[in-house]
């Protein structure tokens, strides 16, 4: 089984989180920040893994912390559930439209963190979460996923449709890059020969 639970506490947030990369798409998730839950049910959904997050976070203050960090060990759980990534396809891309928006996502599960983020906003939020932390998301995910993470909104008008189509595409370009390969037989895809 290619899962992982994990359970991460500081003094600004308690998440817990189980993600099962061969689901078909089951979610429940609570972060306490509405739009956040959105676009995550959107990964699982698209990306048809099994995903559970309870988010307990500083709210009070703003939902910066509680963003950051159920991105932080979003990205952890699916670093743990890929294990050695022995067979695994380990490249998948995704273009994905959500009405007049269009984003693209590129992600190399390369173990090199590292992102690149492209998008224009035309407001300071999308509910709870400021504009300014969408790439941040992508951004925190990449680093703990230990992923190479390329996004970009190609054009849109309204913002909600933007994010909505970026992660439709980072949960698609994620399934694509989790399958396994029967190919490989399960060597791991590096020329290194380790990933």
């Amino acid at each position: 089984m290619r899962t992982a639970t994990i359970h991460r506490q500081t003094r600004e947030t308690d998440i817990t989180l189980s993600l099962n990369l061969d689901g078909v798409g089951q979610h429940a998730i609570s972060t306490g920040v509405g739009f956040l839950d959105h676009l995550l049910t959107h990964v699982a959904v698209h990306g048809l893994f099994d995903l559970t997050i309870n988010a307990v976070g500083d709210l009070h203050i703003d939902a910066h912390h509680t963003i950051e960090d159920t991105a932080l060990v979003l990205g952890q759980a699916f670093a743990e559930a890929l294990g050695d990534k022995a067979g695994l396809v380990r490249i998948g891309s995704a273009y994905v439209p959500m009405d007049e928006a269009l984003a693209f996502v590129a992600v190399d599960l390369s173990g090199r963190p590292y992102s690149v983020i492209q998008a224009g906003w035309h407001g300071p939020a999308i509910g709870q979460v400021p504009t300014t932390l969408v790439p941040h998301v992508l951004e925190s995910l990449a680093v703990t996923a230990k992923a190479n993470l390329h996004a970009r909104v190609l054009y849109g008008r309204d913002d909600h449709h933007q994010a909505e189509a970026l992660f439709k595409a980072l949960g698609r370009a994620l399934d694509a890059a989790t399958q396994l390969d029967p190919r490989r037989g399960g060597a791991v895809p590096s020329t290194k020969g380790v990933i």
